[in-house]
């Protein structure tokens, strides 16, 4: 009655029903812990908006890098190639009378607000010949790109030059961007490939 056991007798092996899973089936506890790591778990908007203005603060970091250093890789499609580096390292290494612009506008503005006829109407046609030296700049200054142009890149396409040459040349150099590469008056390397 109460005395020892003898060994009692394994119980026989469960015969693997043909067709079955082969595996014991999941407690409803097990079930759902796996159900939940393999779903994805749904992002709030504000995450995906934050996701969004990281990665795109990351890509505008690296273009200010670009456009500070030169590297083509990282530059905006109208800043890319050789022909435009060309173009505004000639633009940044020559003096142009747009950087007199402002300068002018505030004598001009001055001259005007003294309250003499006679000065106002001295700073009017400074400020009126200044426009027209401006204007035979950028004049000159498209005849003298398509010029170096075509003499350093004979294949090159001329379409939009003029163009991106004048509204670099309009803006005051420490706005431009990409930042200048060249001093004015430095002399320009012959290939820029």
């Amino acid at each position: 009655m109460f005395g020892r056991k003898s060994a009692e007798p394994e119980p026989a092996p469960q015969p693997v029903k043909q067709g079955g899973k082969g595996r014991p089936t999941p407690t409803r506890k097990e079930a759902e812990a796996a159900a939940k790591a393999r779903a994805k778990v749904p992002r709030t908007r504000k995450e995906q908006a934050a996701q969004r203005r990281l990665e795109r603060s990351e890509s505008s970091q690296k273009v200010r890098q670009a456009m500070k250093t030169g590297d083509d890789r990282y530059m905006l499609p109208r800043d890319k190639g050789p022909v435009r580096r060309f173009v505004r390292d000639y633009i940044d290494s020559r003096f142009s009378f747009v950087e007199l612009m402002i300068p002018i506008l505030i004598v001009t503005m001055i001259l005007g607000y003294s309250g003499s006829r006679q000065l106002a109407t001295i700073g009017n046609t400074l400020l009126l010949g200044m426009l027209l030296l401006v204007v035979f700049d950028m004049v000159m200054l498209r005849l003298r790109v398509r010029r170096e142009v075509t003499r350093r890149f004979p294949e090159a396409p001329l379409k939009g030059l003029t163009y991106y040459a004048i509204t670099r040349s309009l803006q005051m150099k420490f706005m431009r961007m990409p930042k200048a590469q060249v001093k004015i008056g430095q002399e320009l390397p012959e290939h820029y490939r």
